[in-house]
């Protein structure tokens, strides 16, 4: 099975919403054809997992389930039910080898301040680590910072991530290190693992370009007059394959595997040059594996 050069780190992709992919059948005979050792998945259910399984992949991360905000609502019995609810869940997708469950950190009530949402979402996220410790379980945190103009995300930067971790202090809850939404916040993803790699559990490979013109013509800050963003991106910058755009693989792969890390690289295929049809869906995600395999 697939692994990258450096650090020989197993090399998944996670399933896209795109109508090919529906098929899981299908896709699971892609992924085991073309060498990959995983697949990242939504919010499945226990006998998809276990056809994953059976075929003989891996299953990486699974989707926490729905409402992600409940889980920071101003509510706390809101709180206290997501918590219960996500943690069932875990349990049970753990008797079919999931290890890993992802999110994103949103608020659910996005006109209180982030200090404030902030101390909701330690607290939902405390006790939805507190329940599945025993498990042997890990929250991954995606650094998408939501969408604009607000980009309300709580964990995204490193003083969001470092806040919410000091806040719950449980090493259940973990970063999926996704290199290109810190390049398109203007954050080193090399400087972030000096900080932040003892608490990477996986790892999106994704890239950013930055396109120079488009900062010239549009800035960072509004929105063009008559230009439309990129489909995978925005004014100036496009999300793209490993590869494509600036980050540095080689040198974060090297970073992670002098911090011990020992888990997966999943290809998350959102780029324009890719994306929308079956063909280029299933190139992307073969030039992303074999890029990865020689870095």
């Amino acid at each position: 099975m697939a692994s990258t050069l450096t650090g020989s780190f197993p090399i998944g992709f996670r399933r896209l919403g795109s109508p090919w992919q529906s098929d899981l059948s299908a896709l699971i005979t892609f992924g085991v054809e073309s060498g990959f050792e995983f697949i990242d998945v939504g919010d499945e259910s226990i006998e998809s997992l276990g056809k994953i399984r059976a075929a003989g992949l891996k299953v990486g991360t699974v989707d926490l389930p729905q409402p992600w905000a409940a889980l920071a609502s101003p509510d706390g019995a809101k709180r206290r039910d997501a918590a219960a609810m996500m943690a069932e869940k875990i349990a049970a997708a753990g008797q079919v080898g999931a290890r890993m469950f992802f999110v994103v950190v949103f608020p659910e009530d996005e006109s209180r301040s982030r200090r404030e949402n902030l101390h909701f979402a330690a607290d939902g996220y405390g006790q939805l680590c507190q329940a599945i410790a025993p498990l042997g379980a890990k929250i991954v945190i995606e650094g998408y910072p939501g969408r604009g103009p607000g980009y309300q995300a709580l964990a995204c930067t490193p003083e969001g991530y470092r806040a919410l971790f000091d806040a719950v202090g449980s090493d259940v809850l973990g970063v999926n290190f996704d290199p290109s939404h810190l390049i398109r916040m203007g954050i080193d993803p090399l400087r972030f693992l000096n900080e932040f790699a003892a608490r990477v559990y996986h790892v999106h490979a994704k890239d950013t370009l930055i396109i120079e013109e488009g900062l010239y013509r549009f800035g960072n800050l509004q929105p063009a007059t008559l230009a439309a963003p990129h489909k995978w991106g925005g004014y100036h910058w496009r999300y793209t394959i490993p590869g494509h755009g600036h980050a540095p693989w080689r040198k974060l792969l090297e970073r992670l595997q002098s911090s011990g890390f020992k888990d997966c690289v999943s290809v998350e295929l959102e780029d324009e040059d890719f994306n929308g049809a079956e063909a280029t869906e299933r190139r992307g995600l073969l030039e992303s594996l074999n890029f990865l395999k020689g870095c």
